[in-house]
């Protein structure tokens, strides 16, 4: 299949999947396309929402309409990097056995990622880097596509151990998560309270998605459009000639080069989504507050004044 053909098929699989996920969820519809656009691109998000918003149901939906295996760990102040990347263990014969923990998967949700000490945050971070996983000397690959979901809560601080900026820079994507509307909400409650369970028919096998992955790869840009982006970082960091005033007045920090090669991986997976062959600055323009909102540290100014990041963002694009 030609990739002109390949960009057709993907745009048509991305509306199957969408009216497949939406069996299950009501609404969600920009979180959704965020997720999808994290998988295809091959990046991992980290979402931030109160609890009760279906987040764990949202992926399991999504993995499932993708094919792909999934599996949830319950991040605790106890948790422990073996708990999660398996341990060696003697069996019967007494020889050294790997038995695999639950980071080996296509789709990991890592609830509340806060709550478990940088040890342990440490160990799902190599994973999501490296693609493989490192257990007494031996590495073991993870099977591919590998996608790890990180929720927050954003109300809860106590005893938790918030992820250090170097961490955070790992993740794609932010995604806030928000309440529904009161439409949706009836919906939600009206699904969830029959006996009525939505079967989710897989759309994907695996060794698809990694090919749409390489073909949003090889997708070309225009010089002005990674120039654009380019500045679109460099305008988040206080030292540059192109700060502005307000950016050096609420800003303590910008966004590293990393938020410059996702911010080009996005749009040419939004412009791929979306049926065009090569992104645009309008492409830029869709991710860039996913993309920014967790690579950009505000000062005490800015809270003090209730400038939020989407705020400061939507002065720079």
């Amino acid at each position: 299949m030609s990739d002109v053909a390949a960009i057709h098929n993907l745009v048509q699989k991305r509306i199957e999947l969408k009216n497949e996920i939406a069996k299950r969820i009501v609404g969600q519809e920009e979180v959704i396309d965020q997720l999808l656009l994290c998988v295809f691109s091959g990046g991992h998000a980290l979402l931030v929402g109160v609890p009760g918003l279906a987040k764990t149901l949202m992926v399991n939906t999504i993995s499932e309409a993708l094919g792909l295996h999934f599996k949830r760990i319950q991040f605790t102040p106890d948790l422990m990097p073996s708990d999660i990347l398996g341990s060696e263990i003697l069996d019967e014969n007494r020889q050294f056995k790997f038995v695999k923990g639950p980071v080996f998967s296509n789709i990991i949700l890592a609830d509340e990622i806060n709550r478990t000490p940088p040890k342990t945050q440490a160990a799902l971070l190599e994973a999501m880097q490296e693609r493989s996983v490192t257990i007494a000397g031996v590495n073991h690959k993870l099977d591919l596509p590998y996608f790890v979901l990180a929720t927050q809560n954003p109300i809860e601080q106590e005893g938790t151990y918030p992820l250090p900026e170097a961490q955070l820079d790992r993740f794609m994507f932010a995604v806030k998560l928000a309440y529904p509307s009161f439409e949706e909400e009836v919906q939600v409650v009206k699904r969830t309270t029959s006996d009525e369970n939505q079967k989710i028919n897989p759309l994907f096998t695996a060794q698809e998605i990694i090919d749409f992955q390489h073909l949003i790869r090889r997708i070309p840009v225009a010089d002005n459009v990674v120039e654009y982006a380019v500045t679109l970082v460099s305008k988040t960091r206080t030292d540059s000639s192109l700060a502005t005033d307000f950016v050096k007045n609420y800003l303590d920090w910008g966004a590293g080069p990393r938020a410059s090669q996702n911010l080009i991986l996005a749009a040419k997976a939004h412009a791929a989504f979306h049926g065009k062959f090569s992104p645009d600055i309008e492409d830029v323009i869709a991710v860039a507050t996913s993309v920014l909102r967790h690579r950009i540290i505000k000062n005490y100014k800015a809270d003090a004044e209730g400038i939020t990041e989407e705020m400061i963002i939507a002065k720079l694009v």
